[in-house]
């Protein structure tokens, strides 16, 4: 019933597939992807052992274990790739994602990232308020809502699955959003219909936007929750959508609302809305770090048609690029992310960091 019911924003279910790359049918995808998930999963494996090793001496031995199972898996996925393509089973990056997730279960590790998301939420938590006051000191409404977008996709900076970045936080403690915004792509952007978007907003309020958010700390609090405010500001009612299972350090459900709570404490606006049923927090279905709109859960899928949603916002390299970029939507479609990986940024045609703010509008 929840399938049926969210096709409803698809312009074409018959045709949707959560895939950009099916690496059974492109070699040169296949040759990057397969070794780069090989190295991934080592990190992966040792923030595993790391987030359990004070409390539990087989962690160590339960990451190892969780590394060798999932290059066995990956070994048998590139094995049977031209078999695969014969009979037009598609492997997508997102099922690699989705397989790291699976595996860490597996091994007895639900969370590695818990932790980690829990000081970057704290800290952007902090910083709220500034962030704001320079949004609203930005007279030109154009202007600022150029800084929203820029905001969001500076936050998207924040996502410790990617090695680009990873290698910036380690190195740098201090980098936080001005950093990003400093780091990101200047426009002309690689694919960047900004110009379209701001001539949108001189027109009506959208009646419901659906936003699908991307990493904890200062991606989801600095970057999106600013975005949703000026939202709320115009009238628009927002249904916030995050991870039902933990993936990386990508915010869950159940940590967005506990964190909406308290920037509620910093924001009177969200706080209203919140208070109001207009600011409204779902699960998405997802266990992985991408989004099949196939699977979205019943309840979800009722709040969608119940509120009239006319917007619908995908935020990151998971939702937008790896399984998103190319669908298309009968509502109005805002994808926004930062290409952090190289060989993806020049398969789009560009380079690392470049960025992605593409607006489809409903015809």
């Amino acid at each position: 019933m929840g399938e049926s019911k969210c096709y409803t924003l698809l312009r074409d279910p018959s045709t949707y597939t959560p895939d950009t790359i099916d690496l059974n049918k492109d070699t040169k995808a296949a040759a990057y992807w397969f070794p780069c998930f090989r190295d991934l999963v080592a990190k992966f494996a040792t923030q595993a052992a790391e987030s359990q090793c004070q409390i539990d001496d087989t962690a160590t031995e339960r990451a190892e274990n969780f590394r060798k199972a999932y290059l066995a898996k990956l070994d048998e996925y590139q094995r049977n790739t031209e078999i695969n393509a014969a009979n037009n089973v598609v492997l997508g990056i997102r099922e690699l994602l989705e397989l790291n997730e699976t595996q860490l279960r597996l091994f007895g590790f639900d969370d590695p990232w818990k932790q980690q998301k829990l000081l970057e939420n704290t800290a952007a938590v902090a910083n709220l308020k500034k962030r704001l006051e320079e949004l609203d000191a930005i007279d030109d409404n154009a202007a600022r809502w150029t800084e929203l977008v820029r905001g969001v996709l500076a936050g998207n900076m924040f996502d410790w699955g990617a090695q680009a970045v990873a290698s910036i936080l380690n190195e740098d403690t201090n980098f936080g959003l001005h950093a990003a915004l400093e780091r990101i792509q200047k426009r002309p952007w690689l694919i960047d219909n900004l110009d379209a978007w701001l001539h949108r907003l001189r027109g009506n309020a959208h009646k419901c936007a659906l936003i699908f958010v991307d990493n904890s700390g200062v991606d989801v609090v600095l970057g999106m929750l600013p975005f949703v405010r000026a939202l709320l500001q115009r009238g628009t009612k927002v249904l916030l959508c995050a991870n039902t299972e933990p993936s990386l350090n990508d915010v869950t459900s159940g940590e967005l609302s506990e964190l909406l709570d308290k920037c509620c404490i910093h924001c009177s606006v969200l706080a209203k809305a919140k208070q109001e049923q207009n600011l409204l927090v779902y699960a998405n279905g997802q266990s992985g770090p991408c989004l099949d709109m196939r699977t979205l859960p019943s309840e979800l899928c009722d709040a969608i048609q119940k509120h009239e949603t006319d917007l619908l916002v995908i935020e990151g390299m998971g939702r937008t690029l790896h399984t998103n970029l190319y669908a298309k939507f009968k509502c109005e479609t805002l994808k926004l992310a930062v290409i952090k990986n190289k060989w993806l940024a020049e398969h789009l045609g560009g380079d690392t960091f470049a960025v992605i703010c593409k607006y489809e509008d409903a015809s």
